[in-house]
């Protein structure tokens, strides 16, 4: 019976130490959005904390690149590329997983151009030129 109390005992301390855990990951989590720019950005949900994992959406591979590296440091982010995206976003990873649900790769490819981050080119927008 001693090892059984001795176990239950040593079960609530492993507990303790991972809300401890997941309280400093949060704190990383919140250094490295302000770290990107993205603490005062009104595009921003404020309860990205309360998401499981959060998904961070880069505009191109260098970008990509040069924060990867922070990955490993920081539980429950994931990145990924948009080339369709002009700036950072950030989305519930099990949001993206739910609309890419069931679809080829190329309806993704579609879907990325005007979601999660996605930006719709068309021609009145001073940043597309079309080429004659």
């Amino acid at each position: 019976m001693g090892v059984i109390l001795n176990e239950a005992k040593f079960h609530t301390m492993l507990e303790e130490i991972d809300l401890d855990i997941n309280k400093l990951n949060d704190q990383k989590i919140i250094a490295f959005f302000e770290f990107l720019g993205l603490k005062y950005r009104e595009d921003i949900p404020k309860n990205f904390l309360d998401w499981e994992n959060i998904l961070v959406v880069v505009p191109n591979r260098e970008m990509l690149n040069e924060i990867k590296k922070y990955k490993d440091s920081i539980s429950r982010i994931s990145f990924v590329t948009n080339t369709n995206a002009k700036q950072i976003h950030i989305y519930d990873i099990n949001d993206c997983k739910s609309a890419t649900q069931n679809k080829t790769s190329l309806q993704i490819r579609q879907f990325l151009k005007t979601n999660f981050g996605g930006v719709e080119k068309i021609s009145k927008s001073p940043d597309w030129i079309k080429l004659k």
